[in-house]
């Protein structure tokens, strides 16, 4: 595979083929070094990474972020379990002969990280994962009462819910929530689809799935791990994040002041400092 120097809003759009369908990836930063695999949250895509996040690792890191099956650029039908996405994940860093990598997991895509390194203990190396929690745990993968009201008030207002989920309800929050959705919107050209809503409700099922679960050894991973999130996440409980940290070997927990799922986004400076230390 070939390396770039690219940024995350100039990156072209890739393709590969894995596991019987082709999936749309992007790579930048530093073109040395053990690969550091984003994987995102619940209806996004590769384009809602936010920019000052992946540029800021990408100084220091070789960064690929990519669309499972069925979301954005990827073909296929999404799965309705969190292990198939991992196998999918999995597939999709051996087709481009990644071998260790280093995983970011934001909420969803914490799930998957966690099935992804607890069954191919060879392949990754060290995980960090934000605004998520551990299969079966209290409130992680539920539908509680303040996600569905934000969500049916964005929606009756024809608007992005990430302002509302991922941020809090003070001056700061809301501050933050600006910024942050002007920078997703920062690349103009060469942008995926978005998620459809046949697409979500499979994600759904997976996230309701993973909520009702056993839980699992997180244990047997005996890597590094960093737990980030804010200290009210509207969307998981923080408490769950706090869980996970708990039950890893080696784990780091990060909570932020004043912020909520997407705290990693508000204090993104903080997080790509702490990030960037963790996994060198």
């Amino acid at each position: 595979m070939t390396s770039t120097t690219e940024t995350s809003i100039t990156a072209p759009t890739r393709y590969v083929a894995a596991a019987g369908t082709r999936f749309a990836y992007r790579v930048f930063g530093a073109p040395t070094g053990i690969p550091l695999v984003f994987l995102h949250h619940f209806t996004a895509t590769i384009d809602d990474w936010d920019p000052r996040v992946l540029d800021g690792i990408a100084a220091h890191r070789h960064v690929i972020v990519f669309d499972n099956r069925g979301v954005g650029g990827s073909r296929g039908r999404v799965p309705t379990t969190v292990g198939a996405m991992a196998d999918d994940a999995v597939a999709f860093i051996r087709a481009l002969g990644l071998t260790p990598v280093d995983l970011f997991g934001f909420s969803l895509g914490g799930f998957v990280a966690q099935v992804v390194a607890l069954e191919n203990p060879g392949l990754v190396r060290r995980i960090a994962l934000a605004g998520t929690g551990p299969s079966g745990f209290k409130g992680v993968g539920t539908l509680n009462r303040r996600l569905v009201t934000d969500t049916a008030l964005s929606a009756m207002r024809l608007r992005d819910p990430k302002p509302r989920l991922f941020f809090t309800r003070t001056r700061a929050g809301r501050d933050a929530a600006l910024d942050y959705m002007a920078r997703i919107g920062e690349r103009q050209t060469d942008r995926v689809p978005r998620t459809t809503l046949r697409a979500a409700a499979a994600q759904l099922l997976a996230i309701s799935r993973w909520g009702r679960r056993s839980p699992m050894d997180l244990s047997m991973f005996t890597g590094p791990a960093l737990v980030a999130n804010g200290e009210d996440d509207r969307m998981l409980a923080t408490r769950g994040s706090i869980e996970l940290a708990y039950r890893l070997n080696d784990a780091r927990l990060v909570l932020y002041p004043d912020a909520g799922h997407g705290g990693v986004f508000q204090h993104h400076e903080r997080f790509v400092a702490e990030l960037s230390a963790f996994s060198r």
